[in-house]
């Protein structure tokens, strides 16, 4: 009994501890504008993993109904956590907040501690949470956006797209989800992991590589998987519009993944801007220059604004 007690005094001081974490730093707090009110480490799945945690960021004196931009890190599916990607996108973070946006950012479980669909569940599990405690955080629940670079870019892309086809193992047991997507920006996420398998100059038919550890096998021996996560298979005309950033040189990613899914959404007729970044690698400060920050923040204006 006494060790029970233990346990939910240690449960219960976590979960006070994290939730009034507010206005306290963060180690991209440098980033953001001076005034910018920060809630830290709040936990979205009632338990006290720290890839279940996210972050809150809101402009000074924020008021209510601020339009919402969810952050998904990159990192191959196995690396970083919530602050990743912000360090070279400085001006982009900072102009969300200028802007009067609120921007959370998520983790989520690493592929090498559960393999897919664990990622999308995370990730629909903290939205959904961020929707049910918008009052809280002065989010306009009905304005959502979702932005993620690389293994994000796929995560958000796949949030985005499968929103309104209700695939079952993409929430977690009994969840019922409330939100609704209405834009997406994918930075140099892949959308086709049949596209890539078929691809003689990437190498995921191997059992280390990062598809392979995400799907808990290779692409080539179970297409079947390959396709369920991958963003394009759920594409189709009630989708979010999707802004679609990536590079002419990226070497980890090929760029016709962006082309491919600009392509699908066209033909589905879901509005759609790609851009291909001149002699751009796979991630960096070529993406945070002024003629992409332009772009998005001119999509958000035209599709959360309204």
């Amino acid at each position: 009994m006494k060790s029970n007690a233990i346990a939910c005094l240690s449960l219960l001081s976590f979960f006070i501890t994290t939730y009034t974490n507010a206005q306290t730093t963060s180690p991209v707090q440098h980033i953001f504008p001076k005034e910018t009110v920060t809630y830290s480490n709040i936990p979205y799945a009632d338990d006290t993993l720290t890839k279940h945690t996210l972050d809150v960021y809101l402009p000074a004196k924020a008021k209510n109904n601020l339009p919402l931009v969810v952050w998904i890190h990159g990192g191959a599916w196995m690396l970083n956590d919530k602050y990743a990607d912000m360090s070279y996108m400085q001006n982009t973070v900072r102009g969300f907040i200028d802007s009067g946006y609120a921007l959370a950012s998520i983790n989520y479980r690493y592929s090498t501690d559960a393999v897919f669909p664990a990622q999308i569940q995370d990730c629909n599990k903290a939205l959904e949470f961020l929707y049910q405690h918008a009052a809280q955080y002065h989010i306009d629940n009905s304005r959502i956006a979702v932005i993620g670079f690389s293994a994000g870019g796929h995560l958000a892309s796949l949030m985005a797209l499968s929103n309104n086809n209700d695939v079952k193992d993409f929430y977690p047991p009994g969840l019922k989800t409330h939100f609704h997507i209405k834009a997406l920006l994918d930075f140099y996420g892949p959308s086709d992991f049949i596209a890539i398998a078929s691809n003689p100059d990437t190498s995921v038919n191997n059992a280390r590589n990062p598809v392979s550890i995400l799907l808990g096998a290779q692409p080539v021996n179970r297409p079947d998987l390959a396709k369920h996560a991958s963003p394009v298979t759920y594409v189709d005309k009630n989708d979010p519009p999707a802004l679609i950033v990536q590079g002419e040189k990226d070497e980890s990613v090929p760029n016709t993944q962006s082309r491919l899914l600009s392509s699908w959404l066209t033909i589905a007729g879901v509005k759609n801007q790609l851009i291909i970044v001149p002699n751009a690698p796979h991630y960096g400060v070529m993406f945070d220059t002024e003629n992409i920050r332009r772009n998005v923040f001119a999509f958000l204006a035209t599709y959360l604004r309204q």
